[in-house]
């Protein structure tokens, strides 16, 4: 009877999964469908279907809501010298492809739209009939003498094109997304089971960047898809790729789209939220998501970055990237190019370290401060420039200070001198003609570091004490502000910031911004509730501040996010007449409007240590770079305080 009973069991579990296999056959529709459609009626979501999804026929090699890593993919050799980890879903193929030093993709007519991106190293790309060298470079560490901002070349070929690749030198390493799949990669994968031709949707959407043009992804602005998601999107015709970064300790609730989405992490890690369950992810793991299932994600406290590809291009991401482009460009020009004015190291007198620049008299004023990798300054090496409109620039001082930041006043230049522990006015010429109130409670102040001047004529300046003093004066970072008649008070108290840096007005004189440079940074352990902001007070009518409020949050550095770190290291800063703001920092120039709204990222291939409004109309901005000085036309007028 025991014995009968078992198999009795086993007869009962075997028809059991029979009939789930032929009821999914039947209906077409995987086991994970119903959990999902009860969690749609769940959560209240609402479906939508895309039109005109073709049944491609092709089946993914990731499981549905199933997190792989990139180490489980097996390795195909695609051509001599380059070998390739390939995912897919129905209408999109990905490869992490690995080219060896100046091995090459022979010359090919495209079946599926093609996105390359240079990850790691150069390759030579055939587009339009010639070769285009296409690279990458990593963000160098930041020091005294390093600020290289990073590079990821990429381009768009179109079924039909030929396409070519030689790597470089070095070798390559190549993220690339085909769409619809190419189904000759899928053969050399050893799938046997393949369609006998692509399928490609029928409902396409404009692409966004032009065919055959090399573009820098760090060129693209960074677009908010949901609060704390933002994603630098690239739509085809009928593929949409997101590098999406997600901020620490952000949660995305459960959601669905129509599209399928394929997600490969780059850095940090969540918690996805599939279905009813959780799944953790970090770099390098693979997911599959059909479209319309549940998903959402707790993103964990070093945030997440991303590559998602959907099939098709979603469009509410398409309008959102493309609100955001037109918001920029208000700003900047689409034909607005970063033009090198001077390489500090090519150029004679030379220059190292720019900092604080001004616009006085037609004129861009300027420092060369030095500093060695160690951030170790020497006033003997410090000099301050004047440049003409044509770049050709001259030492106005040199030796005699550390000056930082300057500001125009009365036909002459205040200026920070940082090592002197004072704020003094120096004519174009560099003489010095005046030495303000450098005393504070019997001591003086450390190193004054920016400023700027209110409709009075009296003078705030922040002070980080950055300085080569083992031991400081006053008893934390500050900012101070001498009044119309010579009075040093100070009106942000010690360590209220950990390094209060850049400083500007409102153009009515009614709101100081402040920004914090450092953070909650193992380099600088130092930690405030500043972190990475602008902060904004408002001005009473004797210079004091009051009413601190947040004002602008500063996007971070991805090694910065690694460390948990806050430090943005925003310097110098310009607004223009409509009170809108611009910050130099490690990322780019970020922009702001006059309530705080993100508006975009001016990409420099060093970061922009500071930067202000110039030229005639003063409608161009110069960034001083390290070495280098660049400039950039806008749509905005600067504003700068004038007194005489």
């Amino acid at each position: 009877m025991k014995t009968n009973s078992i198999k009795k069991t086993i007869l009962q579990a075997v028809l059991l999964v029979l009939s789930s296999v032929i009821l999914t056959q039947c209906t077409g529709k995987p086991e994970w469908q119903k959990k999902n459609n009860d969690l749609i009626n769940q959560y209240g979501l609402t479906v939508v279907k895309a039109p005109d999804i073709p049944n491609t026929k092709i089946v993914s090699n990731l499981e549905p809501a199933k997190v792989t890593n990139l180490d489980n993919i097996s390795s195909v050799n695609l051509y001599p010298g380059v070998s390739a980890k390939l995912y897919w879903g129905q209408g999109s193929l990905a490869g992490i492809l690995e080219l060896e030093p100046n091995a090459q993709v022979p010359e090919e007519v495209l079946s599926s739209d093609r996105f390359v991106f240079v990850m790691e190293g150069s390759v030579d790309q055939l587009i339009d009939g010639d070769f285009v060298t296409m690279l990458s470079k990593k963000r160098e560490a930041i020091d005294g003498t390093h600020g290289g901002t990073p590079r990821i070349d990429f381009v768009y070929l179109e079924k039909g094109s030929r396409n070519a690749v030689k790597a470089g030198p070095q070798g390559a390493k190549l993220f690339e997304v085909y769409s619809p799949v190419r189904l000759d990669y899928l053969q050399k994968a050893g799938i046997t089971k393949i369609p006998s031709k692509n399928i490609d949707i029928k409902t396409q959407l404009e692409p966004d960047i032009r065919p055959n043009t090399v573009y820098d992804i760090y060129d693209l602005q960074y677009t908010e898809l949901a609060p704390g998601a933002n994603s630098r999107v690239i739509t085809g015709k009928n593929t949409q790729i997101s590098f999406l970064s997600m901020e620490p300790g952000s949660t995305f609730e459960r959601h669905i789209h129509p599209a399928e989405q394929l997600m490969m992490v780059l850095r940090g890690g969540c918690s996805e939220i599939i279905l009813e369950g959780e799944q953790n992810v970090e770099k390098n793991d693979l997911l599959l998501l059909p479209g319309n299932m549940v998903h959402g994600a707790k993103v964990g406290p070093l945030g997440c970055d991303m590559i998602d590809i959907f099939w098709p291009a979603r469009n509410d991401y398409a309008e959102k990237a493309k609100a955001r482009e037109a918001a920029f460009r208000e700003f900047i020009p689409e034909d607005a190019k970063v033009e090198l004015v001077i390489d500090g190291m090519k150029t004679k007198p030379g220059l190292i370290f720019t900092e604080g620049p001004k616009w006085l008299n037609g004129k861009l004023y300027f420092s060369s401060m030095y500093f060695d990798a160690s951030w170790n300054g020497d006033p003997k090496r410090s000099a301050t420039v004047e440049m003409d409109p044509d770049g050709t620039y001259r030492y106005i001082s040199y030796g005699k200070m550390q000056t930082n930041g300057l500001y125009p006043y009365k036909g002459n230049l205040l200026a920070c001198d940082m090592m002197g522990h004072r704020v003094v006015e120096m004519t174009t010429k560099g003489q010095i003609v005046k030495v303000y109130p450098n005393i504070f409670n019997g001591k003086p102040v450390d190193g004054p570091n920016d400023l700027v001047v209110d409709p009075k004529g009296g003078i705030y300046f922040t002070d980080p004490q950055f300085t080569l003093d083992p031991v400081k004066f006053q008893p934390g970072r500050a900012v101070y502000y001498i009044t119309p008649g010579g009075k040093l008070i100070r009106v942000i108290e010690p360590n209220d910031f950990a390094m209060p840096n850049g400083i500007f007005l409102s153009p009515d004189g009614k709101t100081a911004f402040i920004n914090n440079c450092y953070d909650d940074d193992p380099g600088y352990p130092v930690n405030s509730n500043k972190e990475n902001y602008v902060w904004a007070y408002d001005i009473k009518e004797d210079g004091t501040l009051t009413n601190g409020r947040q004002f602008a949050k500063l996007f971070l550095r991805e090694d910065m996010l690694d460390i948990k770190g806050k430090s943005s290291n925003a310097d110098g800063m310009a607004i223009d007449k409509e009170g809108n703001i611009y910050v130099g920092t490690a990322v780019g120039l970020q922009i702001f409007t006059s309530k705080g709204e993100f508006i975009g990222i001016v990409n420099t291939p060093i970061l922009p240590v500071s930067v202000c409004f110039g030229d005639d109309d003063m409608k161009t901005l110069y960034l001083t770079c390290y070495n280098n000085v660049y400039k950039i036309r806008t749509n905005k007028e600067g504003f700068l305080q004038n007194i005489k």
